[in-house]
């Protein structure tokens, strides 16, 4: 009988029959539905025989919806996601004017989808602007529910705004001053000096004034269950790393805290099997040197140690010395076989992930500098057509996973586009739900099927630029096929 997968004790239940809630999604949505479904499908019935089967469930969000029921996203579709934990989704129209500002935001903050997981891997002949992308392989766990994207923002120019810039004018004079231009002081100045300089009447003083103004909220409970999910993830994997990529060297006080709040975590729940990259450096010059000081060893891992004060070298004398009681644990080159936690600040990252990506394995990240990784690093595999996405909260086990792109629509009904994000969205589900042998089919298809040539348009109009030959170019339902046959 069809079921709801369920959560127990930190644990996921998932029937043999469990009923998935979908959302096909708007624009080219139907088409690449149309193509996952029977891959996923096929893969559970090569798995299991017959004795496993997922029964799905249409649910309405976006512009189905909204034709349908006159709601973009009906109380129905939340309390189906709700009750079965587990579902998937096309891509989905943001509509247009006042609401809900994005469908997929406020499923994710609706349901508390803290981590948006994006795997990264290329599969081989896919092509790639990069020269080797066989070497980027990251998993990016982004946090889903802070940062800017809380959506707390203020319309330049409206009561609100206004209301804001008193209060900080009030109570955080300093920092209103930031504020460049808000005041009519300050817009009334600029405008003069633009029309001394120029010789031009320069706008009106007032719509001048207007600042936009939002408000970033990073807290430490947030932090914590998005790296926590990142090391437990990296360790039940046996990955090499995790490194926490933030802004901290600017805004200190949220995406700094996202550091120090990650370290925090790592080192007092995940002790046993963690290095933080400063400790290894300690630990490594230690093993390298048993005689080794604890003021030598400072002056290797901070080379500005000499023209530090007193205090601030007392600071790193004490540091040392704690990470040197660790030994008993990780010294004697026992740190080498740990998971390494590390940071990185963003703009360096987003460098690296394309000069030196073997450097970089999971990445635990916040909402806006996820955004930004997890589409760069897709353009460095094929592109976010063939990139997947999963919304997780690991605590109640919700998950919707989910097409990384956009609707397309002017390419809906042609059965065109290329159904590999939501393909493999689906193989991030069945691995989610431990169906690992029918998840791995779908990665054997996959490879199978873009190795042999057998792809849509997109990926044949760059394979054919760059010279390759025997390119076959197939529709959607085609290339659901062709990854169908190539499971063997």
């Amino acid at each position: 009988m069809p079921s709801s997968i369920t959560m127990s004790a930190g644990k996921l239940n998932v029937p043999d029959q469990p009923i998935i809630p979908f959302i096909e999604g708007d624009g080219t949505g139907p088409d690449i539905w149309r193509a996952s479904v029977r891959v996923m499908d096929g893969a559970v019935q090569k798995a299991y025989a017959g004795k496993r089967k997922m029964h799905w469930q249409e649910v309405l969000a976006g512009e189905k919806a909204f034709n349908k029921t006159g709601n973009w996203l009906p109380d129905e579709t939340l309390a189906a996601f709700r009750q079965h934990l587990v579902g998937i989704k096309g891509p989905l129209t943001t509509p247009v004017g006042g609401g809900i500002r994005s469908l997929n935001v406020a499923l994710r903050q609706m349901l508390d989808l803290y981590v948006c997981l994006r795997p990264v891997r290329w599969f081989k002949g896919v092509p790639s602007p990069v020269k080797r992308p066989q070497d980027c392989d990251m998993t990016i766990f982004r946090e889903n529910t802070e940062d800017i994207y809380a959506g707390i923002e203020m319309a330049a120019g409206t009561p609100e705004a206004q209301k804001l810039l008193d209060f900080l004018a009030k109570e955080f004079p300093k920092d209103f001053k930031k504020i460049r231009f808000g005041t009519k002081e300050a817009g009334a100045a600029f405008t003069s000096a633009c029309e001394a300089a120029t010789g031009h009447k320069g706008a009106d003083a007032d719509s001048d004034l207007a600042v936009g103004l939002g408000i970033k909220p990073v807290s430490r409970l947030g932090t914590e269950r998005l790296v926590g999910a990142a090391i437990e993830y990296a360790l039940r994997e046996k990955r090499k790393s995790v490194a926490l990529v933030h802004k901290g060297n600017i805004m200190k006080f949220t995406e700094g805290a996202f550091k120090d709040w990650g370290y925090d975590l790592a080192r007092k729940h995940f002790r046993a099997h963690i290095v933080t990259e400063r400790e290894s450096w300690i630990l490594g010059n230690k093993d390298a040197n048993p005689a080794l000081t604890a003021e030598a060893n400072a002056q290797m891992i901070d080379p500005g140690y000499s023209m530090m004060t007193p205090d601030q070298q007392k600071k790193i004398i004490a540091e040392i010395e704690t990470v040197l009681k660790l030994a008993p644990t990780h010294g004697g080159g026992k740190w080498k076989q740990m998971l390494l936690i590390k940071d990185s600040i963003a703009d360096i990252t987003l460098q690296q992930v394309l000069t030196r990506p073997k450097d970089f394995d999971v990445i635990a990240c916040m909402n806006l500098n996820g955004d930004y990784l997890s589409d760069a690093l897709a353009a460095q595999i094929g592109g976010i057509g063939i990139a997947p996405g999963a919304n997780i909260n690991y605590i109640t086990g919700h998950a919707i996973f989910e097409a990384t792109h956009g609707t397309a629509p002017k390419y809906a009904n042609l059965d065109q586009v290329n159904p590999g994000s939501v393909i493999l969205s689906g193989e991030m589900m069945l691995r989610y739900m431990g169906w690992t042998e029918a998840a791995d089919l779908i990665i054997k298809g996959m490879d199978g099927a873009i190795s042999a040539k057998t792809v849509t348009y997109d990926f044949e109009r760059l394979m054919k630029a760059e010279g390759d030959t025997g390119v076959t170019k197939v529709k959607c339902s085609e290339f659901a096929d062709a990854v169908i046959k190539h499971m063997g």
